[in-house]
């Protein structure tokens, strides 16, 4: 393959990730969203709105849980059959679950099968996303120049922004036009069934992407794995580990930065839900940028020491966020969403590439969805974990910035630690 079919093989392949990734956060920042906005109300019937919010995030924990189910088995099978399959098996999953989620009937008219019905589809969820980022990922990195691993390793991140401000701005538009209590009785509704003409956008995009140059080399060498997931275990350990650990920040500090500080703006400072999610909005739009931008930087300087970096500076700006949103200040409280959201952007940006390197084609994606699967159940817990401190200590707000320091410090450790159990590929720089 020259040079030029390769780059546009590359760019084929982060555009499909790019584009199913995005209507794959869509539909799960949607759920994670209505969590701390109307699930509360409609699917969880309680006095007490600590115990109602404790529900419904407990709800939102579920996906995450079945994330590394779905990581396992979805990871077997791309190694197996290949990265194509499992992409558009995952992005037909969550879009289906989402689209039903949107017709679902409420604790008032059925009952407990209301919060019962949501948890199942909430797996379903869960099991899709779980398999999705991970084939994503290497599907990008393996078509990628070894040197530009970097920057279309960025690509299915820049997916979970988008995703990020599509639902949110689906939420702001409807409560816009909507008066509030047409909003809360069934204009939720609204973006979870547009979840299907999305999933048709994303199908015919990933039906028309090729399989990777490295799975078609592992298929014409047959060095396929019976059971990958096995000699992921017995090869790559300390791999895991240091992925995990590097995977943390951005993908469990997100929802503290995101979920935890809407429900608590909304919930226990009593400013418009309006007003949070549009602070989302403008975070994620700077979050694309900023990761567009950072994974040059990961060329030039390395991945891990970018994500390093970036562990550093969220350990900065943790405290000083949550003091912005305190102020109740409109632009100080956007300001704020927003410094935390970017920071926590940018080890995510790199992370692709960071972890991607810690295992070998034949096992890379078991390893890279195992990793980031783990981190997605701390994620899980995380408003929740959050929302239970706060109620503790009689609604202070440090717990949480305290959390998110923590999760930077596991980051910027597993950074440092990368390099050292990273596979030597020529022209990536670690």
């Amino acid at each position: 393959m020259t040079p030029q079919e390769q780059e546009r093989t590359a760019r084929r392949a982060a555009t499909a990730a790019l584009v199913g990734t995005a209507m794959e956060w869509y539909d799960f920042f949607l759920f994670s969203t209505a969590a701390a906005i109307v699930f509360n109300i409609h699917f969880f019937a309680s006095d007490d709105k600590v115990t109602a919010l404790l529900a419904s995030f407990g709800t939102m924990a579920v996906g995450f849980i079945a994330r590394p189910i779905g990581g396992i088995i979805f990871g077997h099978l791309a190694d197996k059959a290949g990265r194509k399959l499992v992409l558009i098996i995952t992005v037909t999953g969550i879009g289906v679950a989402t689209g039903l989620i949107g017709v679902l009937p409420t604790f008032a008219t059925i009952g407990v099968w209301a919060p019962t019905l949501l948890i199942v589809l909430r797996i379903v969820q869960g099991l899709a996303v779980g398999g999705e980022w991970g084939s994503a990922v290497t599907a990008a990195v393996e078509s990628a120049p070894p040197e530009k691993r970097a920057r279309y390793a960025v690509m299915p991140q820049v997916g979970s922004p988008i995703g990020t401000i599509l639902s949110s701005g689906a939420f702001f538009v409807i409560g816009v036009l909507l008066p509030p209590e047409s909003f809360e009785a069934w204009g939720w509704r609204i973006p979870f069934l547009a979840a299907i003409p999305l999933l048709l956008v994303a199908l015919f995009i990933r039906k028309h992407l090729d399989e990777t140059p490295e799975f078609q080399k592992l298929i014409a060498e047959g060095e396929k794995e019976s059971v990958p997931f096995f000699k992921l275990l017995k090869e790559a350990p300390l791999g895991i580990i240091v992925g995990f650990m590097t995977t943390l920040l951005g993908v469990a500090g997100f929802f503290v930065v995101t979920t935890f500080a809407v429900s608590y703006g909304k919930n226990f400072l009593g400013l418009p839900a309006n007003l949070m999610l549009a602070a989302t909005m403008i975070g994620a739009v700077l979050q694309i940028i900023v990761m567009i931008l950072y994974g040059r930087v990961g060329e030039k300087i390395g991945s891990a020491r970018a994500s390093l970096i970036g562990g550093l500076l969220t350990m900065a700006f943790a405290f000083p966020m949550f003091w912005l949103i305190e102020t109740k200040i409109s632009v100080l409280v956007i300001c704020g969403v927003a410094a935390g959201i970017t920071s926590v952007s940018l080890s995510y940006a790199v992370n692709g590439s960071v972890i991607t390197a810690l295992f070998k084609p034949e096992y890379r994606t078991s390893g890279v969805s195992l990793c980031s699967n783990l981190a997605a159940i701390v994620a899980g817990f995380m408003p929740m974990l959050a929302t239970l401190f706060l109620g503790m200590v009689d609604g202070a707000w440090w717990p949480a910035p305290l959390m998110l320091m923590t999760l930077a410090a596991i980051t910027a450790i597993g950074s440092v630690l990368a390099p050292k159990v990273s596979l030597q590929i020529q022209g990536y720089r670690h």
